[in-house]
């Protein structure tokens, strides 16, 4: 059965500290996060961009209310000696948490579109169809953000500098670059779309 709410975030983190970065992130943050309850699956991509360092972590959840749950809060208000070193060093931040409103196709892609969105109009369920449908593309999905769980002030985002959200995210998943590139393309969504769009890769 697939979730239906989720908390996106992505953010930079400096070649020298990239190590470092994806350590904690791996041999202690995701586990950290899945042991709260209401956290199901994590996901982590890497831009394909070359020079820069951008990651982007999915996490599939029960319910928007996990975001403001207290075992949540708990960790947010409390972070671990290695988060506190990570918090400061990522830029570029951007997180948002809510509802699966629209999802066509199944399962998950090695490569992954992501577009956000600052307002409406979002795509339909007919574009996220047309976008499904197409060769080599798993599936894609639209999230929109619980503007008030996602911006609940914490330890943690005290501890970061710039921090942003969206109001809705689409994210298509398929099996090369070049097909999700030609998605998102194809999909129509605008230039302000254009403007925060990123391809990531497993």
């Amino acid at each position: 059965m697939e979730s239906n709410a989720f908390l996106a975030i992505w953010s930079d983190v400096s070649a020298e500290n990239e190590v470092d970065y994806l350590h904690w992130l791996t041999r202690e943050h995701t586990t950290e996060r899945l042991s709260v309850d209401g956290f199901c699956a994590v996901r982590a991509y890497r831009a394909i961009d070359a020079g820069i360092c951008r990651y982007f972590i999915h996490y599939e959840l029960t319910s928007p209310a996990v975001l403001d749950s207290d075992s949540y809060l708990r960790r947010l208000n409390t972070p671990t000696p290695w988060s506190q070193r990570i918090m400061p060093i990522l830029g570029n931040f951007v997180r948002g948490g809510g509802q699966v409103s629209h999802a066509f196709g199944t399962g998950h892609g090695g490569v992954l579109g992501a577009v956000k969105f600052a307002a409406d109009p979002y795509p339909d369920s007919k574009a996220l169809q047309s976008i499904a449908s197409r060769d080599l593309i798993v599936a894609a999905r639209l999230l929109e953000t619980d503007t008030g769980r996602t911006t609940l002030p914490t330890k943690e985002k005290s501890m970061r500098e710039g921090d942003s959200t969206f109001s809705a995210l689409l994210l298509v998943e398929g099996l090369q670059v070049q097909a999700v590139e030609e998605a998102l393309t194809s999909a129509g969504l605008g230039a302000q779309a254009e403007l925060f769009r990123q391809v990531f890769h497993l």
